[in-house]
């Protein structure tokens, strides 16, 4: 289908808001979302009531048919640098922070259909801390996870993951965090992050069928021929997120100390290449690459794979994965991963979302774990060195997705439960 003579759709022309950002992006996404009523979040005294758990949104989020969540469309992720006076004056400076992430809380209503919104600190955060402190957090310095990767590592004190089915929301709530708003959906604004933290970076992304199609043109590492199908929720033509796919908040949340009810997360920022992947490959091999050999051999994915219902169907897949690279010399991204798990479950929640940022064809690669230690053995599992030192297939080529993507930048953050989402100390009380 011929999209170059489609006028912009209102979900497209809200996602180049989003991906710009500022108040004249917030102005022009106001205006097509002006039929839109965002519900408001809570008073003041109704603030205990939210869950503990930053990272909680499963019951806050839409599902489908075969109770699948649904993620948000759009994704902004801030990458913040303290510019505070230090932990001598984090005592002031963190009332007046967490006054900042309430009026959130009190302008929209916790889900898809308002605003969702986590706070993450980096290892760079706690490491201004007296070296004689007690220190429980448990959140490594990123690293390289591969011979064939060699990515930027990110120091960032902090990233805030805002999330939305409106784009108008995220923006609105990024102004007011920036302290560029009076009023947020209809709350004041009576603090924001101005002269504690600096924005250094802003990501940004969407995830949602129709989506990916709707903005693939003129975006470098996508054919000119603009092939992802309609029914895509991400650029690989393929859903993703499947409820048995995903570990429970229950398995990624920290069960003991002053962070339990908290969480890690790991971001990884990842180009995509997909013109062999759509101009060469069949879909019979994207099958193969993507999922397992027997999905592409037993005609089990139509489309995008929504047929599948709550399960990717790759776990008698993963005990297979040798005999499949000795066999078909080729295995799949999702066979690989299940490797991974424990008692037939996935260990990380992945939170991932697509971007064209810079025009290019990108993965922001957001997951959620108990430990990051859990992320390694998960990306261990799908990078597949002990199947390629085994079989045909190389360390790239034939080995999933691996050919297609290129990880430049990785990050780990502590997402603190909410009594301490803000400036926390190493070892809070």
């Amino acid at each position: 289908m011929e999209r170059s003579s489609r006028t912009l759709s209102r979900r497209a022309f809200v996602r180049s808001a989003v991906a710009i950002g500022g108040a004249s992006a917030l102005a022009a996404c106001l205006d097509r979302e002006s039929e839109t009523d965002i519900s408001r979040g809570l008073e003041p005294d109704e603030l205990e009531t939210l869950p503990q758990r930053q990272h909680a949104w499963v019951d806050y989020e839409r599902t489908d048919e075969h109770g699948n969540s649904i993620p948000p469309e759009h994704h902004v992720a801030l990458h913040l640098e303290y510019v505070g006076g230090g932990p001598e004056t984090m005592s002031e400076e963190r009332e007046t922070v967490e006054s900042a992430f309430e009026t959130l809380d009190r302008a929209y209503a916790r889900g898809s259909d308002g605003l969702l919104f986590t706070v993450g600190y980096g290892p760079t955060y706690f490491g201004r801390f007296d070296e004689s402190l007690p220190d429980p957090v448990d959140v490594p310095e990123p690293e390289s996870l591969s011979p064939i990767e060699d990515p930027e590592l990110d120091s960032y004190d902090v990233m805030i993951h805002l999330a939305s089915d409106h784009g108008s929301a995220v923006l609105s709530a990024e102004e007011a965090l920036r302290g560029d708003l009076e009023t947020l959906n209809g709350v004041d604004v009576g603090s924001s992050l101005e002269g504690i933290f600096e924005v250094a970076e802003r990501r940004t992304g969407f995830i949602g069928e129709g989506l990916p199609a709707d903005n693939q043109s003129g975006i470098d590492g996508i054919p000119d021929s603009e092939p992802v199908p309609d029914d895509a929720p991400l650029f690989m033509g393929f859903k993703s997120g499947f409820k048995k796919s995903q570990a429970t908040e229950d398995r990624v949340t920290i069960q003991e100390g002053p962070f339990a009810d908290g969480t890690t997360t790991h971001l990884s920022l990842i180009r995509l290449h997909l013109n062999q992947w759509y101009e060469q490959d069949s879909r019979e091999i994207r099958e193969r690459k993507m999922f397992c050999p027997a999905h592409a051999e037993e005609n089990r994915i139509e489309g995008a794979g929504h047929n599948l219902g709550d399960s990717s169907q790759v776990g008698g897949c993963a005990e297979r994965t040798l005999e499949d690279a000795k066999e078909h010399g080729m295995v799949g991204h999702a066979q690989k991963s299940a490797r991974a798990r424990e008692d037939g479950r996935p260990i990380i929640l992945r939170r991932d979302f697509n971007s064209t940022d810079n025009d290019e064809a990108g993965l922001h690669f957001l997951c959620h774990q108990r430990s990051i230690d859990d992320f390694v053995a998960t990306r261990a599992a799908m990078t597949g060195s002990d199947i390629a030192d085994e079989s045909a297939i190389t360390a790239r080529m034939n080995n999933g997705i691996l050919q297609y993507m290129t990880v430049r930048r990785r990050a780990n953050y502590l997402v603190p439960p909410r009594r301490h989402r803000s400036l926390p100390l190493p070892n809070p009380r």
